[in-house]
């Protein structure tokens, strides 16, 4: 489909029927509920595939909102444990309150920090947009001082994100590096396709030089075959870096390659009730999901 065209049916999506639009979600959201996360990882792990679980919800209106998230969580960790599931968990800290009290956030996290510590479970902290980028680098420096398995986010477009790799890497941390989701100003963002590339690029060769550990996260072709050219080149070992994809997006031949070579390949699963925010900023982000999504629909119909 051309572009204007999958533009055009993402700009269509809030006046379609939840039910065509839940027929988009599932194929990048696992489910409502925890069964549905551990049965689509499962089946991720029998292809050989890692996973990170997420359950869907940020930017809370009121603290008593926080309680459902964190039982969820400790309920996700609980069944990653007990199944020995190949999967970590991926949390914002704007859905534990940390936008309106942020000793309450820390609160609602040092319980979920607890139990991955008991169970041994990855827990990687998700980068939002930059009004909570130092917060959230607060808290995660707290909280590895009491967990050591724990993992952050930078994101490429920001200007700062390099100086903020760099900062961590003689930490030896384990970091996401993706180009970022959220619109940011010219003062402190790269605005371009190629500046946000070329800066994602220097992040990855920056941590990979190191000897950190780089979680390569994006869908973009062009990336992908230029951070696997770096690493052939520089023989990087693979216990320092993965990649990383969104679950359901349309690059299943690249990751199924990318596994059959060796390599290590997580699935980002979200599950939860707010399915529908989510698939619409999904396909706000990304419009060639609708265009995808719509001609395997039309395959499905002849």
């Amino acid at each position: 489909m051309p572009k204007w065209f999958n533009q055009f049916l993402v700009n269509s999506m809030p006046f379609i029927p939840r039910f065509l639009v839940g027929f988009v979600a599932s194929r990048y959201v696992a489910g409502d509920t925890l069964a549905d996360a551990a049965q689509c990882i499962r089946e991720l792990n029998r292809n050989r595939f890692c996973a990170t679980a997420d359950v869907l919800g940020e930017h809370i209106h009121d603290l008593s909102e926080t309680e459902l998230p964190v039982r969820m969580y400790l309920d996700l960790i609980e069944k990653i444990a007990a199944e020995q599931l190949d999967c970590g968990i991926s949390l914002k800290l704007s859905q534990l309150g940390l936008e309106l009290d942020e000793a309450a956030a820390w609160r609602n996290f040092e319980r979920i920090l607890m139990r991955v510590r008991e169970k041994d479970v990855f827990l990687r902290i998700d980068m939002e947009d930059s009004s909570l980028t130092d917060k959230t680098l607060e808290i995660f420096k707290r909280a590895r001082s009491l967990y050591a398995n724990i993992g952050i986010v930078l994101q490429a477009c920001l200007f700062r994100s390099l100086d903020d790799l760099e900062y961590l890497l003689p930490l030896g941390v384990n970091v996401r590096i993706c180009k970022g989701i959220y619109k940011e100003p010219a003062e402190i963002a790269h605005q371009s396709k190629a500046e946000i590339n070329r800066n994602f690029m220097e992040m990855v060769s920056t941590c990979l030089n190191a000897d950190g550990y780089a979680a390569i996260a994006t869908h973009d072709l062009d990336l992908i075959h230029k951070c696997e050219s770096f690493i052939r080149e520089r023989r990087i070992p693979n216990k320092h870096f993965e990649f990383q994809a969104l679950l359901g997006v349309p690059v299943q031949n690249t990751l199924k390659r990318l596994v059959q070579d060796g390599r290590k390949v997580r699935l980002y699963v979200p599950y939860g009730r707010d399915w529908y925010a989510y698939s619409l900023r999904r396909l706000r982000e990304n419009p060639d999901i609708a265009g995808y999504v719509f001609r395997d629909l039309l395959k499905t119909r002849r």
